[in-house]
């Protein structure tokens, strides 16, 4: 692949962006936004976006062209297979390009033979929630707070017929656009935006999905009613949030850091959670799953090397935090736009 410039990286990605606005232009809401789209992502990803853009940039510029592959979007581990390995040599440069983009926080992925062992087990939380959710066979999907994309490629792999992730992370939406390379040609997108920079009420998806984002709102029903206006009517909101024990009005407002996160501002129990969706606007709202974090499915890794899990909860009593608060349970609801 052909290096380019750091003057040519915004038009290079927008180019690779231009599937997505011929999709987005069947809504006419949508299409009126695509301007701020294009040039939100032309902003982003730039070395004005963030700088160390040009770094990784030029890491995906060093990737291999590989033709012979089979797709993984059903497994655990998300990504491409080759029926023949590559050279031990290629195949060591390729790990060093990969981990030039670390740290990879969500996966895991396979690529040529290399495991991306990323921080989370992304696949159990997919385990727990994909025999709730409404079938996704044509769907479109929108899914927030995407991270790397880890969920989008399992959506794909369920049938969506477009799926569209958002995240402001320009080092999580270069990991997305490593992958996609890789796999090649598919109607899924990451972009770098927030949920409120997002089209507001463009009541074109019939799928949402909200996974670890809700406890990082200061306003957690104004994200709710956000996510609802992105629903056509009768769609699905799939929610994934921190909970705590409790009746409909416990809420915890942790009084600073929250497993040594600064940024949790409201974790409320299932019941709660559910009030707050009726409350909104939702219908059929129902809690299907309710889970304690596990060491085995949040931990250190060679692609994530920095603290985890295991470094935020006290080391004498597994089910703290080490503020002394819960330690992490996360629930899944669903719920149906108006």
């Amino acid at each position: 692949m052909i290096k380019q410039s750091t003057e040519h990286h915004a038009e290079h990605y927008i180019k690779q962006y231009q599937p997505l606005f011929e999709l987005l232009s069947e809504s006419a809401r949508l299409k009126a936004w695509l301007p701020e789209l294009q040039r939100a992502i032309a902003s982003k990803l730039s070395s004005q976006g963030h700088g160390d853009f040009t770094g990784w940039s030029n890491a995906l510029n060093e990737l291999p062209e590989i033709e012979s592959q089979s797709l993984l979007l059903n497994n655990a581990r998300v990504g491409v297979a080759t029926p023949i390995p590559l050279p031990n040599d290629q195949l060591e440069s390729l790990k060093q390009t990969l981990l030039s983009l670390n740290p990879w926080r969500k996966g895991p992925f396979e690529l040529q033979g290399i495991h991306i062992d990323s921080e989370w087990r992304s696949d159990f939380k997919w385990q727990r929630l994909q025999q709730h959710i409404s079938p996704l066979e044509g769907r479109r999907v929108l899914d927030v707070g995407c991270g790397n994309g880890y969920h989008c490629w399992r959506m794909l792999g369920a049938g969506a017929r477009l799926v569209l992730g958002i995240d402001p992370s320009v080092l999580s939406v270069l990991q997305f656009l490593c992958i996609k390379h890789f796999i090649g040609p598919a109607p899924v997108f990451v972009a770098p935006l927030r949920m409120e920079h997002f089209c507001s009420n463009s009541q074109y998806f019939d799928s949402v999905f909200s996974m670890g984002v809700l406890y990082h709102r200061k306003a957690p029903l104004e994200h709710l009613v956000e996510l609802k206006n992105s629903l056509r009517s009768g769609g699905e909101l799939i929610l994934e949030t921190l909970v705590i024990d409790g009746d409909e009005n416990t809420v915890m407002v942790p009084e600073g850091r929250y497993a040594k996160m600064s940024n949790v501002w409201y974790i409320p129990s299932p019941l709660a959670l559910e009030k707050w969706l009726k409350r909104c606007g939702y219908k059929h709202i129902r809690t299907v799953n309710v889970d304690t974090t596990q060491l085995t499915e949040q931990r250190s890794t060679e692609w994530m090397p920095f603290n985890s899990l295991q470094d935020f909860l006290d080391p004498d009593n597994r089910q703290l935090t080490q503020e002394g608060l819960p330690a992490p349970t996360r629930a899944i609801t669903i719920a149906e736009a108006p």
